[in-house]
């Protein structure tokens, strides 16, 4: 047959690919393979076998070839066909001895005489080394060697930040801490075409900062890019309403508590996109905060029917029945999220929360610390540790746990506001003064009722040291933020008493008992502040007897 036959077939096997016509793909491949004896035709025999999903097969024909071992396309395949079988041990094998130096950067013990059959050339490649490492880090996880898994995603993004991937599961899998990610995206290698996606980046990873990360490092890519051609500012004014970077923006608008502004940011980016993934998950979080049972169930019952084998699926009947308070069943649908994907975090944490909000401290505690084993980059269930030490007294070592959450993410203002509350209640009223400042200072401008008990608390402790109008002053803060805090207005009512401001003092203790009628502490302080009232009232050289 005459090479330009022989390529007219190849020219039909890549059309067969294209239009996922797989069968035919592996006919004619397997005709061509036989005719030339070629390795590229055998390699585009096997792909043709691997998209086929005849992944034994695939493997077999790799392996037979006297290649598999110098040409890293055939191993890299080879080892792709183990993955889909879910032979981990001879996948690494088949991957190679590689070791990483003190940098994290990955070299070869043995093998110095790979090599790599390039294809044209005509497009920009993912370098091979990277997709190998990342493999190499799936086989791990799989393995559960996290910490293993953990250093080759490192090296497969830092051997291409093109490798997406890798950065992804280091992000979605709460590998890094907030330390580790910023030292990692300052080492990528990025190419002078590349600003965007540096700035994109610096957007997916932690977002507790005080500034909205998102907005500012787009805006200063948006003056980069206005010195550059008009193509440049197209582009990037395209990828400003981007669903990955918008999804991205609603998580910061969570996690800073500001729940309305991300879930109508997420609501209108499922009109767009209804199965982008993770805002599901940002918008489930944030329905949930907000009470918007309707939405939780409109989209678990979406979920489940469309996704069953999906662990996001249970998580939002979970959600669900967490939000109607039918903690028992939330329970059992966050269970079986972990059950069905056991490196989904907010199962966990929820599962952990369902126990905790009926006080099974014992359980909260065993999952929260599977949570704190699994997902070292989250803070969350070292916080909920130290939370739950706390609420059995146990300051010391819930002080403990909280500074851990602390080193893990140290620009989380609810950490420093738990750290607030321990000293509280081991009487360090100047010390708690300290960590709700810091709380406050962290939390973006205008402040939301979400942070209500923070400014209460600082009032509290300002009451402790006797610094009367200070306390008075956040006190005041607080109800401007709600205005149904029992809380807030006994403490200013008793803040007034202290002060021999009886007058005060019994018309905040009166709005206080309107809140909660049978409050003994405000009934019984009403009474006395009456009395002192009386007292006050009566000149103290007239003798009534």
């Amino acid at each position: 047959m005459r090479e330009e036959e022989i390529e007219k077939l190849r020219g039909v096997i890549r059309d067969c690919v294209s239009k996922h016509l797989y069968s035919s793909a592996i006919f004619f491949a397997d005709k061509v393979a036989a005719i030339t004896k070629d390795p590229a035709d055998i390699y585009m025999q096997a792909q043709a076998l691997f998209l086929g999903r005849h992944f034994r097969r695939a493997f077999h024909l790799l392996n037979a070839s006297q290649i598999v071992l110098r040409d890293l396309r055939f191993r890299y395949l080879a080892a792709k066909c183990l993955e889909e079988l879910k032979e981990w041990d001879q996948c690494l094998l088949m991957l190679g001895d590689e070791k990483l130096d003190e940098h994290g950067n990955a070299y070869d013990i043995k093998d110095n005489s790979a090599m790599y059959l390039d294809k044209d050339g005509e497009d920009r490649e993912i370098n091979i080394s990277s997709a190998i490492y990342f493999l190499r880090g799936k086989a791990y996880e799989a393995l559960e060697n996290r910490a293993k898994a953990r250093q080759w995603y490192k090296a497969a993004i830092k051997a291409d930040p093109l490798c997406y991937e890798a950065l992804e599961c280091l992000i979605e899998n709460h590998m890094l801490t907030c330390e580790e990610e910023t030292s990692l995206f300052s080492s990528l290698q990025f190419g002078p075409e590349d600003g965007w996606l540096s700035s994109f980046y610096s957007c997916l990873i932690k977002k507790n900062y005080k500034e909205n990360v998102v907005e500012a490092k787009f805006k200063e890519l948006g003056k980069e890019s206005s010195k550059t051609n008009l193509s440049s500012q197209s582009f990037m004014r395209a990828l400003k309403d981007n669903t990955d970077l918008l999804a991205c923006k609603a998580e910061y608008y969570h996690q800073s508590g500001e729940y309305q502004k991300c879930f109508e940011l997420t609501s209108g980016l499922l009109e767009k996109d209804p199965f982008h993934l993770k805002c599901i998950v940002v918008h489930l979080a944030a329905a949930m905060e907000l009470g918007q049972s309707n939405e939780l169930y409109l989209m678990a019952s979406s979920l489940v029917k469309d996704h069953p084998q999906k662990a996001l699926s249970w998580f939002a009947v979970g959600c669900y029945y967490y939000c109607i308070k039918k903690y028992d069943q939330s329970r059992r649908y966050f269970s079986k999220a972990t059950s069905l994907d056991g490196t989904f975090a907010p199962a966990w944490i929820g599962f952990g929360n369902a126990y905790a909000v009926r006080e099974e401290g014992d359980q909260a505690m065993s999952v929260y610390r599977t949570a704190a084993r699994l997902f070292p980059g989250c803070h969350l269930p070292t916080l909920y540790i130290g939370m739950e030490y706390m609420r059995t007294h146990s300051f010391r070592l819930a002080e403990q746990f909280i500074m851990q959450a602390k080193a893990i993410c140290p620009a989380d203002p609810l950490v420093y506001n738990e750290l607030g509350v321990v000293a509280c209640h081991k009487k360090e009223y100047n010390q708690a003064v300290w960590w709700f400042d810091k709380t406050l200072a962290l939390i973006p401008n205008p402040l939301t009722e979400m942070w209500e008990p923070t400014v209460v608390n600082l009032a509290h402790a300002y009451r402790k040291l006797k610094m009367f109008h200070e306390a008075i002053s956040y006190y005041e803060k607080a109800l401007t933020l709600s205005t149904k805090s029992l809380s807030t207005y006994a403490g200013l009512a008793y803040t007034y008493h202290l002060q021999d401001n009886f007058s005060d003092a019994i018309t905040y203790y009166h709005k206080a008992l309107w809140l909660k009628p049978d409050d003994p502490f405000c009934s019984e302080m009403l009474n006395v502040a009456l009395a002192d009232e009386c007292r006050q009232g009566i000149d103290p050289k007239l003798d009534l007897r």
